[in-house]
C-alpha cells in the first residue's frame, strides 16, 4: 500500500509518497493558491502527477493548519482562510474518487515522530512544535488523539502555569487571549521578552549564540525561557503523562534545551521528580507530510463508500 501525505500550509502545498516500506518515492511541491477551488486542484495535481511517476495508487492524507470540525463537518481555525467553512475532505474526496483524511499539521508532526521518528516505540507521544507560533499533537498507539473537538494538545492557547507577578497580564494572543503559553516558548515570545529587556535579535538561535559570546541580556532570556517551557510542559506532563516529548520547528534546534530541562522539570511535575524523555525530532521540515501519509494504517479501505458498495 503506498501512502501520500500532503502538508498543506499557506504559501505551499507539499506531497511526499511513501511505498510499503515507508520509504519516499516521490516528493513534490507547488505554491498554494490563495483560492479554495484552485487549492483543490492543485492538492489533485499532486496526486496525479505522484500516481504517474509511481504507478500506484495511493491512499491521501492531509495536514492543513485548522482542524475539520466534529460538529460542521468543515474546516475551522485555519490561518489559509480559505479554507475555512469549507467541507475540504467531501470535496476532495469526491474529486480524487476516495476518502481522504485531514488532521491538523501538528498532529501529523506528532503521528510521524511516533511511527519512525524521534518517538518510535512509546505508546503515547507528545508532539510539540516551536517555531513562529506554539502547536501540539498527540498520537497514541500510532493513531492521532484529535478529540472530541479536534483540539487534542493544543497546549499553546492555555495559560502559562505558575505566573509570576511580572508575567501576569503581560502578553496578548492573537486568539484573544492573554498570557497564552505559545506568547511566551515559541520562537516568537522569545526574542520578544529579549528586545522587552534590551537586547536586539531576529531569532532565539540568534540569542543563544549571543549567550555563548558572555552577553549577560541574552543569558537571562534564555533563563526566563527555559524555566518557562519547563513549566508549561510540567502541565502537560501532569496531565497527560506522556511516554516521549518530542520537539519540532525552528526551536528545537537550540541544543541548550535538551541540556538544561531536564534539571528543571522535576521542580514543577507533581512527585518532585520527571522521568519523561524531551527529545529533538528526526524528521525536522519533513516530519509533517510524512504524518499525513501515517494518517492511513496498512491495509485500510480508502474507498469512498460509495465505491467501496459498488
Amino acid at each position: 500500500m503506498y501512502r501520500s501525505g500532503i502538508d498543506l500550509g499557506g504559501t505551499k502545498i507539499e506531497l511526499v509518497t511513501l511505498n510499503e516500506n515507508g520509504e519516499e518515492v516521490f516528493r513534490q511541491r507547488v505554491p498554494t493558491p490563495k483560492d479554495y477551488l484552485a487549492t483543490l486542484e492543485a492538492v489533485a495535481a499532486l496526486v496525479h502527477a505522484s500516481e504517474i511517476e509511481t504507478g500506484q495508487v495511493s491512499s491521501i492524507g492531509i495536514g492543513i493548519p485548522g482542524v475539520v470540525s466534529s460538529v460542521t463537518g468543515r474546516v475551522k481555525n485555519s490561518n489559509a482562510v480559505w479554507l475555512n467553512g469549507q467541507p475540504m475532505d467531501k470535496d476532495l474526496g469526491a474529486m480524487l474518487q476516495r476518502e481522504v483524511r485531514i488532521a491538523n499539521d501538528a498532529n501529523c508532526f506528532a503521528l510521524s515522530e511516533a511511527v519512525d521518528g524521534g518517538g518510535v516505540g512509546k505508546a503515547v507521544v507528545f508532539g510539540v512544535i516551536l517555531g513562529t507560533g506554539c502547536g501540539g499533537g498527540i498520537a497514541i498507539h500510532h493513531k492521532v488523539h484529535g478529540g472530541g473537538n479536534g483540539i487534542g494538545g493544543e497546549w499553546g492557547h492555555n495559560p502559562l502555569p505558575w505566573m509570576t507577578p511580572e508575567e501576569f497580564n503581560s502578553t496578548q494572543c492573537f486568539c484573544g487571549n492573554a498570557d497564552c503559553i505559545e506568547t511566551f516558548v515559541s520562537g516568537t515570545g522569545f526574542v520578544r521578552d529579549f528586545r522587552a529587556h534590551g537586547g536586539e535579535a531576529t531569532s532565539g538561535i540568534e540569542i543563544v549564540s549571543l549567550m555563548a559570546q558572555g552577553d549577560p541580556a541574552a543569558e537571562a532570556a534564555f533563563g526566563r525561557f527555559i524555566d518557562r517551557l519547563a513549566r508549561a510542559l510540567a502541565h502537560m506532563i501532569n496531565a497527560l503523562d506522556p511516554d516521549v516529548i518530542v520537539l519540532g520547528g525552528g526551536v528545537s534546534n537550540i541544543d541548550l534545551i535538551y541540556e538544561y530541562l531536564p534539571a528543571l522539570l522535576p521542580k514543577y511535575v507533581l512527585g518532585g521528580e520527571c522521568a519523561t524523555p524531551v527529545v529533538k525530532n528526526r524528521h525536522g521540515a519533513s516530519s509533517g507530510v510524512r504524518g499525513a501519509a501515517w494518517l492511513w494504517a496498512p491495509g485500510e479501505d480508502t474507498r469512498l463508500p460509495s465505491l467501496a458498495a459498488s
